[in-house]
């Protein structure tokens, strides 16, 4: 069953293209694309430990259209941890959903795509991390929240400089 986060016991403004319907956001499927968890020096790596492992974490979002209204968004996730330069363990998580998005304006497309909906999934991704790094011997994994607008507005930025570089205006 697909989750309604209209807020569809609310009246709904119209958009803003006037055909009357609401914008409405469903989450119609929400997937493990790909998982991998690597404990390289186990089971010596699973003894005490003098200091905690340095964990390093990287996050990415992409967005693809699977067809008019439906997208396919999908959050990597991949942490790192480490002992100077002996990785104590790696976890790799590739994690999906797939979204119906209607009656939003075009304008609004971009920031809902990478903002509100990795948002939606985050949690999901979160616990998904923590329950291998568990099931790996160690303690979870607790991913920090993480703020997708500031995100977003960082790789729009990194966009925006790419493209005056590559076509400067003279």
């Amino acid at each position: 069953m697909a989750k309604d986060t209209t807020g569809a016991g609310a009246a709904a403004p119209a958009d803003a293209k006037g055909n009357g319907a609401a914008p409405a956001l469903n989450i119609l499927a929400q997937y493990v694309k790909d998982l991998s968890f690597e404990n390289p020096g186990a089971p010596k790596s699973l003894g005490p430990r003098d200091k905690a492992p340095e964990i390093n974490i990287n996050v990415n979002v992409n967005a693809n259209p699977l067809g008019e209204t439906e997208f396919d968004v999908v959050l990597t996730l991949n942490a790192e941890a480490k002992n100077g330069e002996t990785v104590v363990f790696n976890v790799e998580l590739v994690y999906g959903g797939v979204f119906r998005v209607a009656n939003f304006p075009q304008e609004h497309m971009l920031p809902l795509l990478f903002i509100e909906c990795p948002r939606l999934l985050f949690p999901f991704a979160r616990q998904i991390v923590a329950d291998a790094t568990r099931n790996g011997g160690f303690p979870p994994l607790l991913i920090d929240p993480i703020d997708f607008a500031q995100m977003f507005q960082q790789r729009m930025a990194e966009e925006k400089t790419k493209a005056q570089v590559e076509n400067p205006v003279n």
